[in-house]
């Protein structure tokens, strides 16, 4: 007998799966080619030049170079509250033109 409930693949999609791993193996191998012939690249530190600051704004970065996590809170913070201070303020301004937005009626169709 033969196999049964099993069938060979093609070809052709043996020869797409052979390329599209070499395709991969590729993408993933030339970085390390390319730098190959050089040494390997120093880790950047980027920091914030606090030496002309003062304020808020010192704050801010010395919080940026010291305390990384609060300062992603801080912005998360801040972002938010701009975005719900502008809302109110641009829905006041259509409001104040005559462009209620309130009372539309939406219609999704």
């Amino acid at each position: 007998m033969g196999r049964v409930g099993r069938r060979r693949k093609s070809w052709s999609v043996r020869g797409m799966e052979a390329l599209l791993s070499w395709g991969i193996s590729l993408w993933v191998l030339a970085p390390d080619w390319v730098l190959a012939a050089g040494e390997k690249a120093t880790n950047l530190v980027v920091v914030a030049d606090t030496r002309r600051l003062s304020g808020i704004m010192k704050y801010f970065a010395n919080l940026y170079n010291t305390n990384t996590l609060l300062f992603a809170i801080w912005a998360v913070v801040l972002t938010a509250l701009w975005g719900g201070i502008l809302g109110f303020l641009m829905d006041f301004i259509m409001a104040r033109t005559g462009l209620d937005l309130k009372s539309r009626k939406i219609v999704e169709h």
